[in-house]
């Protein structure tokens, strides 16, 4: 990772060797989430895109008692607008058991260090709408929603048809 400044206390730059347990969080969020099944990730999928030649993502860990326990997925954006690349939050996710600790916060603290350390101009993310706590945490951050924006997905069978 590059212009990484100094991280929180219990948060680090993910490795190769966290992928066993990125993948096993990406598990838990997607429990948490409602859609335990959707999950098709591998961790050889997860090796390739965040630390292959062709790296697309990046991510940060939480450890408690040298145990991975929360984690920090994203990747680099770019506004049209601005003419600034910013990065794009696709994951966030802490064990419940661990919430509460701080972990949240230092995840949010460290990547606007990094977004601002690069200068990029914009940090971003979606939240489920009936997922009230973290929509609090967010806007207790002092993040805000971009109401009149509605998120689409183009996946599957219709993704392919598309691209015949």
């Amino acid at each position: 990772m590059d212009s990484t400044p100094a991280l929180p206390d219990g948060i680090r730059v993910a490795g190769p060797d966290d992928v066993p347990d990125l993948l096993r969080l990406i598990h838990a969020l997607a429990a948490y989430e409602r859609d335990p099944d959707a999950v098709v990730n591998t961790e050889e999928k997860l090796d390739t895109w965040l630390f292959g030649p062709d790296a697309v993502a990046e991510a940060l860990v939480a450890e408690f008692d040298g145990r991975v326990v929360g984690m920090a997925l994203w990747y680099r954006s770019y506004s049209t607008w601005t003419g600034v690349p910013g990065a794009y939050l696709e994951d966030l996710f802490v064990e419940e058991e661990h919430r509460g600790r701080g972990f949240g916060k230092a995840f949010f603290t460290a990547l606007a260090a990094i977004v601002v350390a690069r200068g990029y101009e914009r940090l971003e993310w979606v939240v489920l709408d009936w997922n009230t706590p973290s929509i609090e945490f967010y806007e207790h951050l002092g993040g805000r929603p971009m109401s009149g924006w509605t998120t689409y997905r183009l996946v599957g069978e219709e993704l392919r048809a598309l691209a015949e």
